[in-house]
């Protein structure tokens, strides 16, 4: 018995395209970035169940980097990265921009980034004494 081949959608929820191009950890975490106003379709804002189609433009912000990329494909299952990978194009001036960020913050880090654990003795002695101050 032959059984016919399944076709690929021809849309997809967002929200779920979103969790299976890997952009997010879980659909419920790309629900909450849609309705934090963090994703948008076409330059305007959507809801979760909104559907998205090979061609659509999507403006993603996650965790600090933004994103801009052209769907090229659905996929109704969370697949490996480097599948994932092939649903989507990220635009030229997208990956500019993230790169200008990227080097941005390497030659001018965050400050106190570099400090790890409780602070030792002779810095809580500074501390006391800054904050004593004022």
């Amino acid at each position: 018995m032959n059984r016919p081949e399944k076709l690929p959608p021809a849309q997809q929820r967002i929200d779920k395209w979103l969790w299976a191009a890997r952009f997010f950890k879980t659909r419920s975490l790309a629900t909450e970035a849609i309705h934090a106003g963090h994703v948008k379709l076409n330059g305007t804002t959507v809801k979760p169940a909104r559907d998205v189609r090979p061609g659509d433009t999507l403006d993603i912000t996650a965790a600090d980097t933004r994103f801009t990329v052209e769907v090229k494909g659905l996929n109704e299952q969370r697949r490996p990265a480097s599948e994932a990978q092939a649903l989507y194009e990220e635009t030229e001036e997208s990956k500019t921009r993230r790169e200008t960020v990227k080097e941005a913050q390497r030659l001018a880090p965050t400050p106190g980034s570099d400090l790890r654990g409780r602070p030792t003795k002779k810095a809580r002695r500074q501390i006391h004494g800054f904050s004593d101050k004022y």
